[in-house]
């Protein structure tokens, strides 16, 4: 399996809530610049959370690749949702090339166990940041980091 996680560009430091901040001028061509790095992929899935920026991260993602396949948003991808609970959609999606579109500090901590097999090495992914795992199964511990590009 290949997992592709991507944390969304620069957004806006305010809006009426967290939910509804919108990317920064500078926050889309960052997203490009990561998105020329899955030129060529097999992705099967793009899943996003429903926050206004990461939905703004992943079409922008998903237009510039050619996605052919609709976007799908999925309520377990927010800023505070467990990396567990991640793994286990994963798990139950059953794809093998999936990229994820989401937050800090879920993407971090998510890559962390991944790889890690713990909490206690976070990834340190910044705006736009694009890692890329790989193994045999999204579990704790059993995958290995293959990249992490930032833009």
């Amino acid at each position: 399996m290949k997992l592709w996680v991507l944390r969304h560009g620069e957004a806006e430091p305010r809006a009426n809530s967290d939910a509804e901040r919108r990317l920064t001028a500078h926050g889309r061509e960052q997203v490009l610049r990561s998105a020329a790095g899955l030129l060529g992929q097999p992705l099967q899935a793009i899943l996003a959370s429903p926050y206004v920026r990461a939905q703004q991260t992943a079409a922008l993602v998903h237009e510039a690749l050619g996605f052919a396949q609709p976007l799908q948003t999925v309520p377990w991808l927010t800023p505070e949702s467990d990396p567990q609970q991640v793994i286990a959609e994963l798990d139950k999606l059953g794809l093998e090339h999936v990229l994820l579109v989401s937050h800090q500090p879920l993407v971090g901590a998510l890559v962390g166990l991944l790889e890690h097999g713990h909490y206690r090495n976070a990834a340190p992914l910044s705006t736009a940041s694009l890692a890329e795992l790989e193994g045999d199964w999204p579990l704790a511990g059993l995958m290995t980091l293959r990249s992490l590009n930032h833009p």
